[in-house]
């Protein structure tokens, strides 16, 4: 079994970012992806255009040009790829990491395909795979979906979109330009102000002129074959209803942290232990990158800020080497 310096957990763009680093310093590596590359980015609504500019996004000050300030996915799918090709970046794409397991200084890395021994491991996973279940009645429904793809999909479809983040106001916005009869429920008594700027009024106008209904401070409360019933202010309402998409947020994998050793807090942020000068957790040789690190605060951390954590890792582990 070859032995590596590093095993880099994930694809993602801050993954990629960890092994063009890892490949500049000279240091043996690997990539493991459980999908394709760039997985969750691959995952989001076709539409979907980025908060950020373009070049917010670069990684290894690669220029990313995009036609307009803020690149869409599409374009962003062509940007990584291109750096993982033209760079040769040792990645395994559709290989599951299943457990991460250290004996003295050295870590194994067992996958549903192959074991790896490496020096350290970082750990850049994202939060896009578990998405936080509303936990009612008639959840696994076929006609529920946790994610958003093509508004094609539900139109003249009765369509209740759960939720009122960014993924959540896009999808109603555009499900209801393709014919859709959208229908929000919002926990909150209005949009919240983290909706994209160039967004939020037009979601508020469609509401207000009645194109797209809403329900403020109100909840899913079950979900059944042809309607939901909603928990509102004004009482209990039943809509009738084909679809539901339930896009109230994603979360980390904390199971998988606390099993390869990570001390999570023990409040409602369950914030992963790590030196910030180093990435390194409370195991030696353990490190994090990306969204990750905020727990359940996935709006802390993006790819514009947390693209620096290469550099801060391979600093960390070129500086112990050398101790």
């Amino acid at each position: 079994m070859e032995k590596l310096d590093i095993a880099i957990i994930g694809g993602g763009p801050i993954g990629i970012a960890c092994g063009l680093e890892a490949k500049k310093k000279g240091l043996g590596y690997i990539i493991i992806e459980k999908g394709p590359i760039v997985n969750s980015l691959f995952n989001y609504p076709v539409n979907m255009r980025f908060f950020s500019s373009s070049e917010r996004l670069e990684i290894d000050d690669v220029p990313f040009i995009s036609k307009e300030a803020k690149p869409k996915r599409d374009e962003a799918l062509e940007y990584y790829r291109r750096i993982v090709t033209n760079n040769q970046l040792n990645i395994q794409l559709f290989e599951k990491v299943i457990a991460i397991n250290k004996f003295d200084k050295e870590f194994t890395v067992v996958s549903d395909k192959n074991t790896y021994s490496s020096s350290n491991v970082i750990i850049a996973t994202g939060f896009y795979d578990l998405p936080n279940l509303l936990n009612v009645p008639g959840e696994n429904l076929p006609k529920v979906s946790h994610y958003y793809k093509d508004p094609h999909y539900f139109a003249k479809q009765k369509l209740i979109v759960a939720g009122a983040s960014n993924s959540a106001v896009d999808a109603a916005l555009e499900s209801y330009r393709k014919g859709a009869e959208v229908t929000m429920v919002v926990r909150e008594p209005e949009i919240g102000q983290r909706v994209k700027y160039w967004v939020r009024p037009d979601i508020i106008n469609r509401i207000e002129e009645g194109s797209i209904k809403a329900y403020f401070t109100s909840k899913v409360k079950e979900i059944q074959e042809d309607k939901v019933i909603i928990d509102t202010p004004e009482g209990i309402v039943h809509l009738k209803n084909d679809f539901v998409l339930a896009l109230t947020g994603y979360r980390p994998n904390f199971d998988f942290l606390t099993k390869t050793g990570i001390n999570l807090s023990n409040d409602e942020k369950r914030l992963p232990e790590y030196d910030s000068k180093t990435m390194e957790t409370n195991v030696s040789g353990l490190y994090l990158a990306g969204v990750i690190c905020g727990g359940m605060e996935t709006h802390k951390w993006f790819i514009e800020n947390s693209r620096i954590h290469a550099k801060i890792i391979m600093t960390s582990i070129l500086d112990k080497r050398s101790i």
